[in-house]
């Protein structure tokens, strides 16, 4: 058998999206977030596993899928897992996924053009990935951030995903 391989953040995003539809037809993206798993060593761009909260407008409900290219314990199984439906009010942060046509690995390549001389210096630093919809444009944004979380991170870079553009340096 083929060891598993980190895939990136639209692949996993494309494999959930069909089966939340089935959940909900109207279904827009609330956020995506690439999950470190030990079995499977990321590589710039991928990850082994990702979560994306999906919403339903005519639900009025949110729902996190999470997939997986490997077993890693009771709650992170491979494939994907659909976790319990919550209320969810329109902040209207929600958008189609059509809108995300730039992924993770060229998100990382823009970012790395950007942030070379801080990822030389912490080259053990793990990378990490969000996706949301962007707080000064409207367009959903990639952040790629060296460490395991935003808020712990000292530094990232926010990439259009629509257009793959390079937008800011957060520090």
């Amino acid at each position: 058998k083929k060891a598993a391989e980190p895939v990136t953040g639209l692949h996993a995003g494309f494999q959930m999206y069909s089966h939340a539809r089935a959940w909900a037809p109207d279904i827009k993206m609330i956020s995506c977030a690439s999950i470190d798993i030990a079995p499977v060593k990321a590589t710039p761009g991928k990850s082994g596993a990702w979560q994306i909260q999906f919403a339903s407008e005519a639900l009025s409900q949110k729902r996190a899928y999470t997939f997986s290219v490997a077993e890693v314990s009771v709650t992170l199984h491979s494939g994907i897992t659909a976790d319990t439906p919550t209320g969810w009010s329109n902040d209207n942060r929600a958008f189609e996924m059509a809108a995300a046509k730039v992924d993770t690995d060229d998100a990382w390549m823009t970012a790395l053009k950007h942030g070379e001389a801080y990822s030389k210096k912490n080259p053990a630093m793990p990378i990490s990935y969000t996706l949301e919809m962007g707080r000064l444009i409207h367009d959903p944004v990639w952040r790629v951030i060296w460490g395991e979380s935003a808020t712990s991170s000292e530094f990232s870079i926010l990439v259009d995903a629509s257009t793959g553009l390079y937008l800011e340096t957060l520090t």
